[in-house]
């Protein structure tokens, strides 16, 4: 149960990346006063909180209902969560905080109603993303039905959220405080223990599937 929740945690902190968007949203949110950004980040957790659940519990029995094995799924997520890994540990910007032309255009139109930049940008796509909504279903499905790995799973994700929380609520002090170097420690250092969850997980799906071990 332990490595379950500590594997969990590692990996939804690394994908999620909450120092990324703690800076984010204090980049996003210069002239807004304490009050107005707390109840952003507020906002915006919740709604992702209540996403990536929503993944992690009904994720795999809708899987299931299509057809897709366990093997196929865990196979599957490690390699989206490895190109996410490389992307962190290999690009000059981190993939949680990334966002498209057109995203960033978008946020900034959005900048001007405080409101939305807690569902756009910062609730989906950066919180409650692709690898996010992936990690919940494979670590989900992982569990193979033991409640009590599943509850390690939620516990870990309702874990990182928390923390994310913690880190929006003081986004202005952790974009004057952490330099852009220990910044991008920080996301590498993640990003190669999410490559080798994302391996593992590989492994695990190819083993599940009788293709070797």
């Amino acid at each position: 149960m332990l490595e379950t929740a500590l594997t969990a945690f590692t990996t939804f902190f690394a994908v999620i990346g909450p120092i990324d968007t703690a800076v984010l949203l204090a980049s996003l949110t210069p002239n807004m006063t304490r009050q107005e950004r707390r109840a952003i980040a507020i906002k915006a957790v919740f709604i992702a909180t209540v996403v990536i659940l929503l993944f992690a519990l009904f994720g795999g029995p809708v899987l299931r209902q299509l057809g897709v094995s366990l093997a196929a799924l865990q196979t599957a997520g490690g390699i989206i969560l490895f190109m996410i890994a490389l992307e962190m540990t290999l690009s000059k910007k981190p993939a949680p905080a990334t966002l498209t032309v057109k995203e960033s255009e978008e946020a900034e139109d959005k900048a001007e109603r405080h409101a939305e930049i807690a569902v756009f940008p910062l609730a989906t796509p950066l919180l409650a993303g692709p690898g996010a909504m992936t990690s919940a279903i494979v670590l989900a499905v992982g569990t193979k039905g033991d409640l009590t790995l599943l509850g390690a799973v939620v516990a870990a994700i309702i874990a990182v959220m928390a923390v994310t929380l913690v880190l929006l609520l003081t986004a202005q002090e952790i974009h004057h405080v952490i330099g852009i170097t220990a910044r991008k420690v920080i996301v590498r250092v993640f990003g190669v223990l999410l490559a080798a969850l994302a391996v593992q997980s590989i492994f695990n799906g190819l083993s599940e599937a009788h293709i070797f071990g």
